[in-house]
């Protein structure tokens, strides 16, 4: 076990929450484009929510055992982002006849990006950034000490 365990797990969930408040901010922008996107068939389709996959850096069967059997000396090794995924949540259908993409009956698909949702998303993936970053702070005051102890 390093010294500089605590500061590479804050690191990657650091990364990992800035990838997810850029891919937040990204489907805010998005919220109202309702030509993002060709289908098979030519047409524009609105665009799709998407979302961040994040994993625990170290999933292998062995750190699963160890945690089960409290042999563990590792607290943890972080996390990654393994993909982002598109929300299969239908389209919102809303009657505007005027508009350049309504369809023949005077409706519109618009993304199924829910504005509220993603401030809540936002808020939860900022406060945990916040918290990562008072984590490395509290280490790295740490370590501070641990050198002042041999002057």
């Amino acid at each position: 076990m390093s010294i500089f365990n605590a500061l590479n797990t804050s690191a990657s969930a650091l990364t990992a929450q800035r990838l997810r408040m850029d891919v937040i901010s990204s489907n805010i922008a998005n919220a109202e484009t309702t030509r993002a996107t060709r289908n098979e068939n030519g047409e524009f389709e609105p665009y799709r929510r998407k979302m961040v996959v994040v994993e625990p850096k170290d999933n292998s069967f062995r750190t699963y055992l160890q945690k089960a059997s409290n042999t563990s000396s590792n607290p943890g090794s972080g996390v990654k982002v393994t993909q982002i995924i598109e929300d299969d949540e239908p389209f919102k259908l809303v009657y505007n006849p005027n508009h350049p993409d309504a369809n023949d009956a005077g409706y519109v698909q618009l993304p199924n990006v829910d504005p509220l949702k993603e401030m809540v998303d936002l808020m939860s993936a900022t406060r945990s950034y916040e918290a990562n970053i008072t984590s490395v702070n509290a280490t790295k005051n740490m370590l501070l000490k641990a050198l002042e102890i041999g002057k």
